[in-house]
């Protein structure tokens, strides 16, 4: 890639999709700019990566031909206004706020801009982030595969229509929240039953992990899967039947049915 990616907003998800891009060598880190309003941020990304970094918005927007908005929903638009007289026709302007459409971005710009909405998760942070990708019809089949290969650089990702970006929200970037709570109730359980807790936070964590690799890998169903491990009259069934009596389900369904419904109420 000879484009340089500029980065508004220096925050966790910045970091973590600057690491993927650098490691997967997409670009150097001389093609790199990313600004914030810390200078302290700004200098433990540029000690960390080798990066350029600045306290100007706009010199980023004037930089870059990939432009990410990696900013909270609520900065989103002082942040546009600011640079929206910056960026050229041609700049790519990936936007992670999450449940601001493309079409109140395109209001904030005031004009034709090329946006792809993007909803990455923090599993990015070690490589194994989720992303959905939704792009406007003004960016072509070549810009939006350059932007699934930096998304692809630090996990998966997916380009899914923009009116499932809100239920996307909710299973891969809420869901992380959710998992981390199954994963503690579980150690809490095995420390219950005399495990040490290091131990069961280790136990818990690598079964989920590779119990979801088997899933990726095997495309086989998730229920066929659990009927493999699932004897009969033995200790798994057993457990089922508690899962199901308490509702694992659908409290899961409900969980996700209301994190789509908040995520629906940010763009209002």
């Amino acid at each position: 890639m000879n484009q340089t990616i500029g980065f508004i907003g220096s925050g966790n998800m910045a970091s973590a999709m600057i690491g993927g891009i650098l490691n997967a060598k997409l670009v150097d880190a001389s093609q790199i700019i990313c600004s914030n309003k810390t200078e302290a941020k700004l200098n433990n990304l540029h000690t960390r990566y080798s990066i350029s970094v600045t306290l100007n918005n706009s010199e980023v927007a004037k930089k870059a031909d990939v432009l990410v908005l990696a900013v909270k929903p609520y900065c989103l638009k002082t942040v546009i206004e600011e640079i929206r007289d910056d960026i050229s026709d041609d700049v790519v302007v990936v936007s992670i706020a999450a449940g601001i459409p493309i079409v109140e971005i395109e209001k904030y710009f005031q004009r034709d801009v090329k946006i792809v909405r993007a909803m990455p998760n923090t599993p990015a942070l070690v490589q194994e982030g989720m992303s959905a990708l939704s792009p406007c019809p003004r960016v072509n089949e070549e810009e939006l595969n350059l932007i699934c290969n930096i998304f692809n650089s630090f996990g998966k990702c997916e380009v899914v229509s923009e009116n499932l970006m809100d239920v996307v929200t909710a299973l891969s970037g809420s869901s992380p929240a959710f998992i981390f709570m199954v994963i503690e109730a579980m150690a809490d359980a095995a420390v219950r039953e005399g495990l040490p807790r290091d131990k069961a936070y280790t136990f818990a964590s690598q079964t989920l992990l590779g119990s979801a690799k088997m899933v990726l890998e095997t495309k086989k169903h998730p229920g066929e899967l659990k009927d493999m491990v699932t004897s009969p009259g033995g200790t798994t069934i057993e457990g089922v039947a508690i899962l199901e009596k308490c509702g694992l389900r659908s409290s899961f369904i409900k969980a996700i049915h209301k994190a789509t419904e908040k995520s629906k109420d940010l763009s209002k």
